[in-house]
This record gives structure tokens, sequence and C-alpha cells, in this order.
């Protein structure tokens, strides 16, 4: 592995040792065994969209890895004043041993790959959020204490959270099913990726949640669609995770969600206060997991 561009790059082998590495840092880190993997290693973070979890959580990991992270905001570098990508890739390759950045299109991300000579880590595109669903698979085993077999339900829009989901839950051997309205499907190389597994996609929330061992959803409306919000508001009454969708599921069954959350909206108060524990230990593993992924990427620890 010599980038995390999108999930769909890795085995599900691949998947799996980070969550393992994941588990050992979280280990050492709660019983205060130092782990400086990345000392006198350097991380730079291009932000295009705005972010708390995943800055924090960047900046702290590389911290306790021994390194230094430094935040660069599109707006304050060349890039944001029309320099090609390409030549930024060149001159941050000179400078540090990594980049993550946090953009738009997951183009940008592939080019960083292509043009640079360090480690591209994807923050997040619109589609796709690597990053957050390694930090799900990994509470999601801390919960259940395996993945294969399990099944994974995820309500909402089709979007960069669906389509990581659809392929990590997959490769690491759970069954996947979907519920998305007309007109806001997974995208169409993930669901030609999906195509003859253990994979279902529907209209129906219930039949989606019928036996689910995990329930996922999303904002109805991301970051640049605020917009659409209300159109969103309106194509996705009842794509909410409540009550009767856990009636349907596993008794025991989880609730995840990758924050920020609107209460009411795609998931009710009740049920986000009934499993705050999953959801804010979630959180918390975007931690542990980027610093696997750092680990792994920046200080050679193999997979």
């Amino acid at each position: 592995m010599n980038h995390l561009l999108k999930l769909l790059d890795l085995t599900g082998e691949e998947i799996i040792s980070l969550l393992d590495l994941a588990d050992r840092l979280k280990y050492e880190q709660a019983h205060q065994i130092p782990h400086p993997i990345l000392r006198g290693k350097s991380l730079g973070m291009i932000f295009a969209k705005a972010s708390t979890r995943t800055r924090v959580s960047f900046e702290v990991g590389m911290y306790q890895l021994g390194g230094t992270a430094l935040f660069l905001s599109a707006k304050d570098l060349q890039i944001g004043r029309g320099e090609p990508i390409q030549d930024t890739a060149r001159v941050l390759s000179r400078y540090l041993d990594g980049i993550m950045i946090r953009t738009f299109a997951q183009s940008e991300v592939e080019q960083l790959a292509e043009y640079g000579s360090i480690p591209i880590i994807n923050g997040l595109t619109d589609f796709c959020h690597p990053c957050q669903v390694l930090a799900d698979l990994m509470t999601i085993r801390e919960y259940k204490k395996t993945l294969p077999g399990l099944h994974l339900c995820y309500i909402g829009d089709g979007n960069n959270m669906a389509n990581s989901l659809i392929v990590g839950g997959l490769k690491t051997g759970m069954t996947v099913s979907v519920a998305c309205p007309e007109g806001y499907h997974p995208d169409p190389q993930v669901l030609a990726f999906a195509q003859g597994k253990d994979f279902h996609l529907t209209g129906d929330p219930l039949e989606a949640a019928q036996g689910a061992d995990v329930l996922i959803t999303d904002v109805w409306a991301s970051m640049g669609q605020e917009e659409e919000a209300a159109v969103r508001r309106k194509a996705f009454q009842g794509y909410q995770i409540n009550d009767q969708l856990l009636a349907a599921a596993n008794p025991g069954c989880m609730v995840q969600h990758c924050l920020p959350a609107h209460r009411e909206e795609e998931i009710t108060a009740k049920v986000f206060e009934a499993h705050a524990g999953e959801i804010f230990d979630e959180a918390e593993n975007r931690l542990h997991a980027q610093k696997a992924v750092m680990a792994a990427l920046l200080g050679g620890i193999p997979l």
C-alpha cells in the first residue's frame, strides 16, 4: 500500500491489517506506551473542506506518533489561486513526508498521488471517505468481535459514506444492504464492484434493515449541498433511523453516524442518545484508524 486514495484500491486483507494496527495503537495509547513511529516526519494537511474530526484527529495523531502536522488551508495555498495540482504535488513532495487532503473532487487526490513522490491520504472527497469507514469497521469489530457474516445496513444518501461502506463492508466479509431514494443511488463504479456480491440496494428502508447487525446513516445534505437542502429534505422523508427500523433489525443492533448529526432528520434524537456511546466511540476511532494509516504509509509498518 503506497497511498490511501479509496478503499477500492485495498484488499480485504490490507483493510483487516490496518484495523489490527489501529487496535494495537489504541491499546498502547490507553496504557501510555509511547509509539514515536513517525519521529522527525511531517504531514501536510490540505483542507478545501472544513472539518472538526478530520483536522483534530490527524493533527493529534501525528503528534502522538512523534511527528508534526501542518494545517494548509486551500485558500492560503497557491492551489487556491490556480496553481496546477500537479505542481503543488511536486513542490510539497520536496518538503513533506506525506499529504492528507480533504477536498471535493476525487481527481485531485488521484493527481496528487500521480505527480507527487510521497504517500497521499484521502481525508474525504465527494466520492469516498475511506478514513471514516476504517473507523466504522474498527468500532463494529470492537462491539461485535468480528466482521465476516455481519449484516451492515446503510440508510440515506448514496454519497461518499455509502460508497466507502459498501466497499469496506463487502471486502471484509459483511452482507451490505443500502436504502436510498431514486436519484440518490451510490456511484456506478461502486455498484459495479458490488454486483454479484452479498449486496442489496432498495428504496425501502424497512426492507434494508431486516436482520441488520449495524445501522448507519449520514446527513441528507452534505457539505457543498446546502442549496439543495429543502429538495433533499423532501426526497429523504422516511429515510430515518428510528425505533421502527431498529425493531426490524437484529436484537442488539448497533447504530453508527459519521457526524455531524441532524437529529429528527436522518436519525431521531431518541435513537441517537440511546446509541451515543457507540457513535462517539466511532468518532474516537478516527484517531486510532488514521494513526494506523500514517504509521503504515509514512512509517513503513508492514501490513
